[in-house]
């Protein structure tokens, strides 16, 4: 998954994510240009996910 990829269906996978996983803040989920690993990070501690596991997450979104 590339960034273009995230980006173009970001908005509506962002809401997916909030649905699936409540604790999730907008904050969260702030896609910046050049920060996805931040957020890839920010998103592993507070869902207690691999990496493997939130790419898997957000490919079946």
């Amino acid at each position: 998954m590339n960034t273009t990829e995230i980006k173009g269906t970001w908005e509506e996978q962002k809401g997916k994510l909030k649905q699936k996983f409540a604790k999730l803040t907008d904050n969260d989920l702030l896609f910046i240009d050049g920060k996805k690993e931040e957020m890839m990070g920010r998103l592993q501690i507070k869902l207690g996910k691999t990496k493997e596991e939130l790419h898997k997450i957000l490919e079946a979104l």
